[in-house]
């Protein structure tokens, strides 16, 4: 099970955010999402729970609870949509070849 972790301090590590969940069972895998650029958290993450049961406990669980002076908001995390990206559409700009009226 894909878990999404939110509302997490910026000093959470993936090694912080494994240790929260295994004590729910095992965790596959366990990757808190920085800034591209600066490398710095961006207070969520995604935890991959072995078993469904004990990730349903873990959200049951940790949704709405405190952890490191912040309260999070854990859930089954959603598939990506087509593309990749939750942004959606051409990020480009300009008008491309469209011709512009002169008028």
């Amino acid at each position: 099970m894909n878990i999404f972790v939110a509302g997490l301090s910026y000093q959470i590590t993936d090694a912080d955010l494994k240790e929260l969940f295994e004590e729910y069972g095992e965790v596959s895998s366990a990757k808190i999402i920085s800034d591209r650029d600066t490398r710095r958290s961006k207070g969520y993450g995604f935890v991959e729970m072995a078993n469904d049961a004990d990730g349903q406990r873990a959200i049951d669980e940790l949704n709405e609870a405190e952890y490191d002076g912040r309260t999070l908001s854990v859930s089954v995390a959603r598939p990506r949509p087509e593309g990749g990206s939750s942004r959606g559409g051409n990020r480009g700009g300009g008008y491309g070849n469209r011709e512009r009226s002169r008028y």
